[in-house]
């Protein structure tokens, strides 16, 4: 009996401890809460951290080779930096146009539009109706090719037919690495207070051409292009330098109409763009005023985003928009999108996005071209983020919030 007691109490002492210890439910916004979520839907992802565990990115093979999002405050209650459409994994047949996963850092290719887009095939018109990603970094799954806790490389293989018709035999590859904080400072030049909170990656991205024939202006060439999609907030604002002093437009402001006054200025090599998800909008910056970098700034939750990126402006840059009767190498090299409604109501987030694009790929069969693209966030401090953002983005904190209300 005695002995009956004593197991009895041990139990209840357990189940008290147990209750005392239980982790709190994982919350909307947290880092933990959408790994959970994903691991659901992919048990192949990959978590990469730091050495002190503060920073940490999710990666998906399955996915297209997506980094769904990032912390820089530890796996368990660090905000997370990405953003995801949890009701996209839930459908039950692919969306025929894009299926809306999100993703802190994506690869896509381009040129969505022009005479030799890879979204419309030949002869149909460019209008949303027969606007479709191609499913090879849209919907299927790529291969692992190998893996560490710093370290994942990922491989595709597709073929294309662009609106021109030419046939594209396509092999990608992806490496995405986690930075350390002193990789970080040392790659951007800065010395953050120590109570700053920071998370990086790269992403080293190579398309190579499989085929028998090679891409040039006749033909048409793909591109490779880096899409970032971060949650926007009503402080949110993006922040992209351009060359002051180079000749002609700044920016390309009309992607999906012009976008109003109130929502974008530039002024002295700062271009800014209100990033509250509100209002549909595209613009992008040509190569001969593209710089190699771009940020944003979310005032409501002191997170300061930079991205650094491969820029090339004696080269060639495709012509995204479309209409095929603009020249099709003459286009943009840095995009910057905020969501919006659509004419009937509908929207497919919000989120807004940072994006940079290779030149256009001409190579022969063999060949290769690889694109650099790395994300970096940093929180804390707002007078500690603007010595950062002073350092990196060349503009004050306080001169980017204002600007826009």
């Amino acid at each position: 009996m005695r002995n009956l007691k004593i197991a009895y109490f041990m139990l209840i002492a357990a189940s008290l401890n147990s209750c005392t210890m239980r982790m709190p439910d994982a919350l909307p916004g947290e880092f933990r809460y959408d790994r959970l979520f994903l691991e659901k839907h992919d048990k192949g992802l990959i978590l990469l951290t730091t050495k002190d565990l503060n920073g940490a990115i999710i990666v998906s093979p399955k996915y297209q080779a997506k980094v769904f999002t990032s912390t820089a405050d530890g796996v368990t209650f660090g905000k997370s930096f990405g953003w995801i459409k949890y009701e996209t994994f839930d459908l039950k047949q692919a969306d025929p146009h894009m299926n809306a996963f999100g993703g802190e850092d994506r690869l896509w290719l381009g040129p969505e539009g022009g005479m030799f887009s890879l979204f419309f095939k030949p002869g149909t018109k460019m209008e949303f109706a027969n606007w479709h990603t191609p499913a090879a970094v849209d919907n299927e799954s790529w291969e692992l090719v190998s893996s560490s806790d710093k370290k994942v490389s990922m491989s595709k293989t597709t073929r294309l037919q662009n609106y021109a018709g030419t046939q594209l035999d396509i092999k990608l590859d992806r490496d995405i690495e986690i930075m350390e904080p002193e990789v970080i400072n040392r790659l951007l030049g800065i010395s953050p207070d120590s109570a700053i909170k920071l998370v990086g990656f790269s992403t080293i991205n190579t398309i190579t051409n499989t085929g028998s024939t090679a891409w040039d202006e006749t033909t048409g060439a793909p591109c490779l292009w880096n899409l970032d999609m971060f949650t926007p907030s009503p402080k949110t604002v993006i922040v992209v330098p351009y060359v002051d002093n180079a000749t002609g437009k700044v920016a390309t402001t009309n992607y999906f109409g012009e976008i109003a006054n109130d929502r974008i200025t530039y002024n002295k090599g700062i271009l800014l763009f209100k990033a509250d998800g509100k209002s549909r909008g595209k613009l992008g910056i040509p190569p001969n005023r593209a710089k190699n970098m771009a940020g944003s700034y979310d005032g409501s939750n002191r997170v300061l985003t930079i991205t650094v990126f491969d820029i090339d402006s004696s080269v060639k840059y495709l012509n995204q928009e479309w209409k095929t009767d603009a020249a099709p190498f003459s286009g943009d090299a840095v995009n910057a999108y905020n969501d919006g409604p659509l004419a009937d109501g509908k929207q497919m987030g919000p989120f807004y996005e940072i994006e940079s694009v290779s030149p256009a790929a001409f190579l022969k069969p063999g060949q290769k071209l690889t694109h650099k693209h790395s994300v970096f966030h940093f929180t804390g401090d707002e007078k500690a983020l603007n010595t950062i953002a002073l350092k990196t983005l060349g503009v004050s904190i306080k001169d980017i919030t204002p600007a826009l209300k």
